[in-house]
């Protein structure tokens, strides 16, 4: 059947719901009583997701395992159980978008365009056009212009499923208190924060700070509103300019205001420092929006407002987060890409936003019945989406390497005070300039 009459077939059955249930069930027949094991994340939009896993196997006769680790950790174990000859343990895998350039370099991913074009296989409410775009763009698409942008070659490998972009949360009681308007800058932020460490003794904003990977995606949240890159277009290094620098900078004075552990704060331990009152700002993923508002995890929740990413020279705000894909050694490969569909499709991802939940779609950020759950957090969302930059960081395969072993090293030199901010990222230019080199990105 062609997908023309697919389409035509589920418009004409929308007034018969038990029709579209039964061809819901073919489509899962031929799978039934396989057993999916999918690696998982420990993550709070995860931690949601996971509650639906019942409802998929009761509609599909699908079985879940997880395989649940620290984020961080799981790009050793999936490297390890992809490249296994025959098959290796995982049918999904979840990755954090600055691996999936290196995973397909490696020809570990499958690429879904087949999956999508199969009408046996393919919901055709699933609709990929109400993905948010941004998300689509960052996390779905490699083989793009840069290798990772849309475009000319550019096709999907995954499915954004706890894609975000960055806010602003701020302590309400506090600014009330101490009569400061919501920061819209970077000098309103810094300001705030040195009042809240003077005069309330506590932190000013939490912020990653682990050496590797957390620092540096600390500094790339300030990169993107000055407007720097981290390398140009001819892939010089970037990050050493004066936009790079008053990144660095920015983050030091986040720090010497802020909380007293942020040098070994990962994502978890940042956030958990805003959740606790330990810090009056919060800058960084949307993820907080459940956690926020459960007491069993906020001390302050009911006191917390949000507002989009404060202003350097321009309003531009991260994208990133997870996807899900499919190993090109899965034993069921077909059952993956269904449980995928199924943990992506319109309703699966209204309900686990309203469990707390990142949403990833569209139709979500537009829904009355979210907008019910999260008043003051959707509203923020829908302007934080228009400033989210796809492009604020290289997603090549070479990135990984250079955010945690070269600038993930300099930078925590900078936020502890060893060395100034230049003086840090310039000596680190020629290891970047060398991996660069070495990939073929860099000519010269």
């Amino acid at each position: 059947m062609k997908r023309r009459e697919l389409l035509q077939g589920a418009a004409a059955a929308a007034a018969l719901g038990p029709w579209v249930h039964t061809q819901a069930q073919d489509r899962y027949a031929k799978y039934k009583g396989q057993t999916l094991v999918v690696n998982y994340p420990a993550h709070p939009h995860y931690d949601q997701a996971e509650k639906l896993f019942a409802e998929f196997t009761a509609q599909t006769g699908i079985k879940v395992e997880r395989d649940k680790m620290q984020y961080l950790r799981m790009k050793d174990k999936q490297v390890l159980e992809m490249g296994k000859r025959g098959n290796g343990d995982y049918d999904v895998i979840t990755y954090v978008v600055m691996w999936k350039t290196e995973y397909v370099a490696k020809k570990l991913l499958e690429p879904l365009a087949p999956y999508f074009n199969n009408a046996a296989l393919a919901d055709p409410a699933w609709d990929q056009k109400d993905i948010i775009t941004a998300y689509w763009e960052n996390i779905a698409l490699v083989g793009g212009p840069k290798m990772y942008l849309p475009g000319p070659g550019a096709q999907p490998y995954g499915i954004p499923f706890g894609a975000e972009t960055g806010v602003l949360g701020y302590r309400q009681d506090l600014l009330d208190k101490h009569k400061i308007p919501v920061p819209k800058t970077y000098d309103e932020l810094l300001k705030a924060c040195h009042v809240m460490k003077d005069k309330e003794g506590i932190g000013g904003l939490t912020s990653r700070g682990q050496t590797g990977h957390q620092v540096t995606a600390a500094w790339l949240l300030h990169l993107t509103p000055f407007g720097g890159e981290v390398f140009d277009k001819n892939w010089k290094a970037a990050f050493n300019n004066p936009a790079g620098v008053k990144a660095a900078e920015i983050l030091k004075e986040i720090v010497d205001t802020g909380p007293a552990g942020i040098p070994s704060y990962g994502f978890g331990e940042m956030q958990n420092a805003f959740l606790q009152g330990q810090a009056a700002f919060y800058l960084d993923s949307i993820s907080v929006f459940g956690p926020a508002q459960d007491p069993a995890k906020s001390k302050v929740a009911g006191k917390i407002g949000y507002a989009v990413h404060p202003k350097g020279t321009q309003f531009s705000a991260q994208s990133g987060g997870f996807g899900m894909g499919i190993p090109r050694n899965a034993k069921n490969k077909e059952a993956a890409f269904l449980f995928m569909q199924w943990m992506t499709a319109k309703q699966a991802d209204q309900k686990i936003t309203l469990l707390g939940g990142n949403a990833n779609r569209w139709s979500t950020v537009n829904s009355a019945e979210v907008a019910r759950k999260y008043p003051s957090e959707l509203p923020v969302l829908r302007e934080a989406l228009k400033i989210c930059n796809p492009d604020w960081r290289p997603l090549i395969p070479e990135w990984d390497h250079i955010s945690q072993q070269i600038l993930g090293q300099a930078l925590p030199d900078v936020i502890t005070g060893r060395k100034p901010a230049k003086q840090a990222l310039d000596a680190v230019v020629k290891d970047a300039e060398d991996v660069l080199r070495k990939g073929g990105w860099l000519k010269a």
